[in-house]
């Protein structure tokens, strides 16, 4: 029995599942095809190999700072189409691109001891830049936790672990973990990068007592 905590904690973060080329969405927690691309980037491997041993990971995810969503209007496209009449037709495409701000989550993977093991390390000295959904996203703080290997089961790991927000805690935490019975469905569950296929997930929602720190505790 193992868990490893992860610390997503940035500016801006982007975890979403149903985007196309003018529409980029981003759920209010990170994603498991997020969390297992952020994976497969620590240890270097290629969107060509498999991932069913990251996917196969039961997730957790803590939201300890909810965030707010944000929208940033982008145009694309500069060139020109020429028109049977004569002459050129310049035209911009607008696409809107939907990020989560000032938000901070702690996600626990529970699994093979073994493969956490490896992640830890991997996410430690990570092979490749690591970034939260999308490459200008790039984490305000490590990862990778010291004491983020954890020996004990997943909600246990979140519900114990220390509150990574800063200022008044809130009395309660949510959490959302993977459930074969939860309600909560998100098209996240990566079959494979190349070429892209996902599966439904389902999940389960509940909140628990903030964890503090010692000193949090004294104050």
């Amino acid at each position: 029995m193992a868990t490893l905590l992860l610390r997503l904690d940035a500016p801006m973060q982007a975890w979403g599942t149903q985007s196309h080329f003018t529409h980029r969405d981003t759920g209010r927690e990170p994603s498991k095809s997020g969390i297992v691309g952020l994976l497969c980037a620590a240890l270097g491997r290629p969107r060509s190999e498999p991932v069913n041993d990251l996917a196969e990971l039961r997730m957790g995810v803590r939201i300890d700072q909810a965030g707010s969503i944000r929208r940033d209007y982008h145009t694309a496209g500069m060139g020109g189409v020429y028109k049977v009449s004569g002459g050129v037709k310049h035209s911009l495409i607008p696409s809107d691109r939907y990020y989560l701000a000032d938000a901070k989550f702690l996600v626990g993977l529970d699994g093979d001891a073994a493969l956490l093991e490896t992640l830890q390390t991997a996410l430690q000295s990570p092979a490749w830049f690591l970034f939260l959904g999308r490459k200008a996203f790039v984490p305000a703080e490590r990862i990778w936790l010291r004491d983020g290997l954890q020996d004990v089961d997943l909600l246990t790991a979140l519900s114990r672990y220390p509150w990574l927000g800063r200022g008044e805690a809130p009395e309660q935490l949510r959490i959302v973990v993977d459930d074969p019975n939860g309600t909560i469905i998100r098209s996240d569950y990566p079959l494979s990068f190349e070429p892209r296929r996902f599966l439904p997930r389902q999940m389960s929602s509940q909140y628990i007592q903030t964890p503090l720190s010692n000193s949090e505790k004294e104050d």
